[in-house]
């Protein structure tokens, strides 16, 4: 069952459940990448990413767990994870959306490796503008570059009287 979810902006006091919601939804879907990868990259999620971003999260009211979170920075998604017992709910749509609305985002990265994700990101309205290698600390893990595209509006013809 789909709903809306509620938007909450975390504490620095969550940040180690979401970096627990963010290991757990790199397991899930990252695939690719060695436990040693995941392991070097937790404490950088929890002690400097986290912090480099502005962060939006989903919190399951019955248990008042954090479901899910988006963290952007300079109109770039950095960060959108889903903890696995929340996918297919809608909330990682809801998130995409709070961040494109309220934090004006526009462009992300995605592992070109995470086929779930890459479909998520085009049904949502974005396209690849480009391709790196490597991610971001050169390894490689290929990246897609991708932007949000707009429809473009109709043009209304105003008539005068």
């Amino acid at each position: 069952m789909q709903h809306k979810w509620a938007i909450h902006t975390p504490s620095l006091g969550d940040f180690a459940e979401l970096t627990d919601v963010w290991e757990a939804s790199v397991r899930a879907t990252h695939n690719f990448l060695p436990d040693s990868y995941i392991q070097l990259l937790r404490p950088l999620v929890k002690d400097q990413y986290l912090d480099c971003v502005m962060l939006a999260c989903c919190k399951d009211p019955a248990r008042n767990k954090i479901s899910g979170f988006v963290g952007v920075a300079a109109g770039k998604v950095e960060m959108l994870f889903i903890h696995p017992d929340y996918r297919g709910l809608g909330i990682g749509k809801s998130l995409l959306t709070f961040a494109i609305n309220e934090f004006n985002a526009q462009e992300l990265d995605v592992n070109e490796q995470n086929a779930q994700a890459v479909g998520f990101y085009f049904k949502q309205g974005f396209e690849v503008v480009g391709r790196c290698e490597k991610d971001g600390l050169g390894q490689p893990y290929p990246l897609l570059h991708l932007r949000y595209k707009r429809l473009p509006r109709a043009f209304i013809k105003c008539s005068r009287a």
